[in-house]
């Protein structure tokens, strides 16, 4: 749905309501309470399928039903529940033309407990050259749904073990595929490789505030709330990633903005406020929360993503992933003339950030779907680091970030966009 210019007498009228009532509910005390209780020890990083992450997933629910929050159609309560079929690695042993080949070197995507694989058995050699993209290589293989063996040249040895990630997916790929690193061209191969298969629960937290009059009219508030759990100890002795920033910090956002939509009581389209799980190990959350909704009645989605540190243009400032991709961002903009906040496109084009958030799963379901953020992406030292700690987030910046999201929104939450 396009989203369209609104009128100017709205604008002028309806802007001193919003910017009281988010000064009222949206303050760095409550910013400050429901960050450091994310971010804090006791919930060990929020690592995906961690216990601490249904801890959290409790906190948030509580946090949506003090707001007054709807569960979604046909859930009796906040989560929204779901199952990611995953293959541990047991074992792998093969060998290209009689020479053995290290278990380091195989990856396979498959939800069998046992491949036997032999030139007999109905696989077909694929490669990937050193000129290729190794992770775009891959997922293509991937979804030719075919028995394949996929040959990765070895100039890909740092970056080989990315490909585990493939092997979370959810019962998406039918048909194994074998990947080895290494230089040959075989004329023969045998391989026999071991999984343990399981199905585990992860949950979105997901609140509905219905709308008035446009009910069927869907506007997105999101951000994800696992982080990547507890690891090796720095040279502080520090062994906790705490996610303060990523992405506590857009989980905090969307909990307040919960709150602060609520008491507003005006939004005549629906309000969804979605804290996404799965992020970090490939968007699992958003991609299953997408297929729940009708794409044609979602009119935006507002994903939020690390707004707790300054961005490269300093305080009252944040940028919006895909400005070009449609008029959201311009749309936000106007709504704030005479704040003193500017959302700017993003900065960082060659990362493509656009497709590395939970937005990305929307936005190729055809939704204006866009990340707002302030991570300075060349140049963010905590960034997946045991320092991305509450200490180190700007509050009173990220709570001034919040209310420019409130206040930038109201177009589309009011239905005049």
């Amino acid at each position: 749905m396009k989203l369209l210019i609104f009128s100017f007498l709205f604008l002028v009228f309806c802007t001193p309501v919003w910017a009281q009532k988010a000064d009222a509910v949206i303050n760095t005390k409550e910013v400050l309470r429901i960050e450091s209780m994310l971010a804090s020890d006791a919930m060990r990083g929020r690592k995906t399928f961690s216990k601490e992450i249904d801890v959290a997933a409790k906190f948030i629910g509580a946090e949506f039903k003090k707001a007054r929050l709807k569960p979604m159609d046909g859930l009796t309560d906040f989560n929204q529940t779901f199952t990611l079929r995953r293959a541990r690695f047991v074992s792998a042993e093969g060998s290209l033309d009689g020479k053995a080949v290290s278990s380091e070197n195989i990856i396979a995507v498959t939800t069998d407990s046992l491949l036997t694989i032999t030139e007999a058995t109905g696989y077909t050699l694929a490669t990937i050259s050193a000129a290729d993209n190794l992770t775009a290589a891959a997922a293509g293989f991937l979804q030719q749904n075919k028995k394949l063996l996929v040959l990765v040249d070895e100039s890909f040895a740092k970056n080989f073990s990315r490909l585990k990630g493939f092997k979370r997916e959810m019962l998406e790929y039918k048909q194994p595929v074998v990947f080895v690193l290494t230089t040959e061209k075989p004329a023969q191969y045998a391989f026999t490789i071991k999984h343990s298969i399981s199905n585990q629960p992860l949950q979105n937290v997901v609140g509905i505030l219905p709308g008035k009059s446009k009910k069927d009219e869907y506007v997105i508030f999101s951000g994800h709330y696992d982080h990547i759990g507890v690891g090796k100890a720095n040279a502080a002795g520090d062994s906790i990633f705490n996610g303060a920033n990523d992405d506590a910090a857009g989980t905090t956002a969307v909990m307040m903005l919960a709150n602060y939509f609520s008491k507003l009581a005006n939004n005549e389209r629906t309000l969804i406020f979605a804290a996404f799980t799965g992020e970090e190990i490939g968007g699992y959350g958003s991609k299953y929360f997408s297929k729940q909704l009708n794409a044609e009645k979602i009119v935006a989605m507002f994903n939020i993503e690390m707004i707790g540190t300054e961005s490269k243009w300093g305080k009252n400032s944040a940028y919006i992933t895909g400005y070009e991709k449609s008029d959201f961002g311009s749309l936000l903009q106007q709504q704030l003339n005479g704040t003193g906040f500017s959302f700017y496109p993003d900065p960082y084009p060659t990362q493509n950030l656009f497709y590395r958030s939970d937005n990305a799963n929307l936005a190729a379901l055809g939704v204006p779907a866009h990340t707002i953020s302030t991570s300075k992406m060349d140049n963010e030292p905590n960034y997946h680091q045991q320092t991305d700690e509450v200490k180190t987030l700007d509050i009173a910046n990220m709570t001034a970030i919040i209310k420019a999201i409130a206040l930038s929104s109201k177009g589309i939450v009011n239905g005049s966009v």
